[in-house]
């Protein structure tokens, strides 16, 4: 199934939309948080009349699995340049995700640019290993196609690189052009960096997840460096960077649990 298609919402009365959580989409029967994160973020924009998170933070309260959800949504603020939209995600009667986004459109955003970071340098897809022949392939990997360097794919062997650090390319499967909402999942579509820190290989439940959308992507693939460089009694950070063959596209920052399994 097209993402577009998993993640669709539709209203469902003022200020509520409404969908259906795909099985497919998962890890052990809950729901990839990218996925849901861009469930609402679609019912979010449209709340707003706006079409790009530049902003969004989600603070998971519960798992999601297959079935309907709903979104609650209220715009707190319509500006000029923003609008800010307060919701929470639901499903069986109960919230699973409650989340605050500014919407906007990024295309018409002009000022001051300064980018001191860059783009990794690191081998093309063609070189780099599918997820699928990693060792690792929950569900939602057999929608998309990700792709790793071949020294942080080692993971599923036993055979981390000692650092936490993942790096690789995304992007959908048959042919389904990149959007905003993709980049949302895209910021949570990798293996957790500290797979490679030797730890241990499950389910990294997320507590928060914040995205930044700089632009709208413009290529096939995303081209992605992940690290985690922080772990306290039992929690993680992990720091995503975004880039397609034009420049950076969106940065993401989640606070997550360390593997259960």
């Amino acid at each position: 199934m097209r993402f577009a298609d998993a993640t669709a919402m539709r209203a469902a009365g003022p200020g509520r939309w409404v969908g259906e959580q795909i099985a497919g989409w998962d890890i052990n029967d809950n729901a990839n948080g990218g996925v849901v994160l861009a469930m609402a973020a679609r019912a979010m924009a449209m709340a707003a009349d706006r079409p790009d998170p530049l902003t969004i933070t989600a603070h998971y309260l519960r798992p999601v699995q297959a079935g309907p959800v709903s979104v609650e949504a209220t715009v707190v603020k319509a500006g000029r340049r923003l609008s800010t939209v307060s919701a929470q995600l639901i499903q069986n009667e109960q919230p699973a995700l409650q989340l605050v986004g500014s919407f906007g459109d990024v295309t018409a955003m002009s000022g001051m640019t300064l980018v001191t970071g860059e783009r990794p340098v690191f081998a093309p897809p063609e070189d780099c290993v599918s997820t699928r022949q990693s060792g690792f392939s929950p569900a939602p990997m057999g929608n998309i196609d990700v792709r790793l360097l071949p020294g942080d794919a080692r993971f599923g062997d036993g055979e981390g690189s000692g650092a936490a650090t993942m790096r690789g390319w995304f992007r959908l499967s048959a042919d389904e052009p990149l959007d905003v909402f993709a980049v949302l999942f895209a910021l949570d579509g990798f293996p957790p960096a500290v797979f490679n820190a030797n730890l241990a290989v499950g389910w990294v439940p997320t507590v928060e997840l914040t995205g930044h959308i700089r632009r709208r992507p413009q290529s096939d693939w995303l081209q992605a460096q992940i690290r985690s460089r922080y772990i306290f009694g039992g929690f993680l950070e992990e720091d995503v960077e975004l880039w397609d063959d034009h420049g950076l596209v969106a940065l993401g920052r989640q606070l997550a649990m360390l593997p259960l399994g």
